[in-house]
């Protein structure tokens, strides 16, 4: 057993044990689900940008700046715009509602605004989503092992998942923000010393620009290259704006100030680390130019391009912000499972002690479907696709026209469910072809938008 991996072993272990200490303090489902609304702005920006920089802000967003360029920029810059208007748009407003009503999920939110036929319509699809972008972070903790170690897939996905599921089925979300702020200044110095070291093993980045094989001519543009560019605004700022996972955090928030403070800097800090991951994985081509796998290139680079402490060190943050963002994920599944169904459609008169037991029992479950999921799927960026696409297609309509207006009601927010989940399976499922801003996502969103006016305008003038 090496070095590296020895290290990542016990880094795992201290996380494991740090979430099972502060987990001791949470007796209530309040405190699992919100902390009890009592995160300042320092602990709501650990854990909403823990939870953003995950295996596709990091592992997925190298491969595709090893395969695209700093066009990638844009698939961790699109979660930023939405991160910002998070903060400064949507957070604040739906805090309000969520803190006079005592709601804890956002199928809270849709059950008080829409009724409980939209509650359980998403709970479900957020169930089948949540557990692909499950699996895409395991995925990539798996490729971490394998890399270090040449620890197979399904032993890195069993590990990855052993560690996420004990210290957050400890405490949920009080937690997950202890937990995250640990993981969160070792992935930010391990990326900080990362990058400069390399460009510097490389001559700097002028020098590499001359050397470097690029397989396009816009290889270093910004707007557009290869696969990526722009286009991943219509996938991925939606999603960010509506995550459920991202919105039950911002529930814990103690006020409208920590919330715009705490999301809104992690928002700003995720334009900036956009940079790094794509760079990263655009200088791995210095070390490994014709890689089968282009995921493989951010461990790749930490691996060749620096000494074996910060390389350690290097892998860890890689390995941090992926544990990070599954925690997010599982909160969702847990939540889910336990408020949004057992709860609400099971047993309405459970006790709290009950609904606890049941969420913990749901972040066991859902933890071990992801792995089996991470098992099956073979890429890191076919599993975010599938959960980013879901999610903005089904959740941004009715979340965004609930918050702002009392006027439509379920049959809307069905149909605007229904139409852009009907979109995107059909492409899927005939393998249509969209390229450029009309893909799934951005038809999706249409279908949706244009079902739920139309159902709104139908029913004001055919009102009996």
């Amino acid at each position: 057993m090496n070095t590296t991996l020895l290290l990542l072993l016990a880094y795992s272990a201290g996380l494991i044990f740090l979430g099972l200490w502060i987990g001791r303090r949470v007796e209530t489902s309040g405190a699992f689900f919100v902390a009890g609304r009592r995160l300042g702005p320092v602990l709501i920006f650990a854990t909403v940008l823990a939870a953003n920089i995950g295996a596709g802000s990091t592992v997925n967003a190298a491969g595709l700046g090893y395969r695209d360029g700093l066009s990638a920029w844009w698939w961790v810059g699109s979660a930023g715009i939405g991160t910002l208007l998070l903060a400064f748009w949507i957070g604040p407003r739906i805090w309000r509602i969520a803190k006079e009503r005592g709601l804890y999920t956002v199928g809270d939110f849709l059950e008080v605004r829409y009724g409980p036929s939209v509650r359980a319509v998403i709970a479900v699809l957020l169930w089948l989503g949540t557990l692909a972008i499950l699996a895409g972070q395991l995925i990539a903790m798996a490729w971490v092992l394998d890399v270090v170690a040449g620890v197979p897939k399904v032993a890195g996905c069993l590990i990855g998942g052993g560690v996420m599921i004990v210290y957050f089925a400890a405490g949920g979300l009080l937690t997950s923000a202890w937990v995250n702020l640990v993981e969160l200044v070792v992935l930010l110095v391990g990326f900080g010393i990362a990058l400069p070291w390399v460009l510097s093993d490389v001559g700097g980045w002028s020098a590499f620009a001359t050397t470097v094989s690029a397989p396009s001519q816009d290889y270093f543009g910004f707007w557009k290259g290869g696969g990526s560019g722009w286009v991943y605004l219509a996938l991925l700022a939606p999603a960010f704006v509506i995550s459920p996972g991202l919105l039950q955090k911002v529930f814990g928030a103690r006020d409208e100030r920590a919330i715009r403070v705490g999301v809104g800097l992690a928002g700003a800090v995720l334009l900036v680390f956009a940079f790094i991951p794509p760079m990263l994985g655009m200088l791995a081509r210095a070390y490994a130019p014709e890689l089968a796998n282009p995921e493989l290139a951010l461990p790749t680079v930490l691996m060749a391009g620096l000494p074996v402490a910060l390389g350690s060190l290097g892998l860890a943050a890689v390995f941090s912000a992926e544990i990070s963002s599954a925690d997010a994920i599982l909160f969702m599944l847990s939540t889910s499972l336990s408020e949004d169904l057992y709860r609400r459609f099971l047993r309405r008169d459970a006790s709290d002690a009950e609904i606890l037991r049941v969420a913990r029992i749901a972040a066991v479950v859902g933890g071990g479907l992801g792995v089996a999921l991470a098992i099956v799927l073979p890429t890191v960026v076919g599993a975010l696709t599938i959960f980013y696409t879901l999610l903005g297609v089904s959740l941004f309509v009715p979340v965004i026209a609930g918050l702002h207006s009392r006027r439509p009601g379920v049959p809307e927010a069905l149909a605007a469910i229904a139409g852009g989940v009907t979109v995107v399976a059909v492409m899927r499922l005939t393998g249509a072809s969209a390229t450029g801003f009309w893909n799934a996502s951005t038809l999706g969103l249409l279908a949706s938008a244009v079902l739920f006016g139309g159902i709104f305008v139908a029913r004001r003038i055919w009102r009996p």
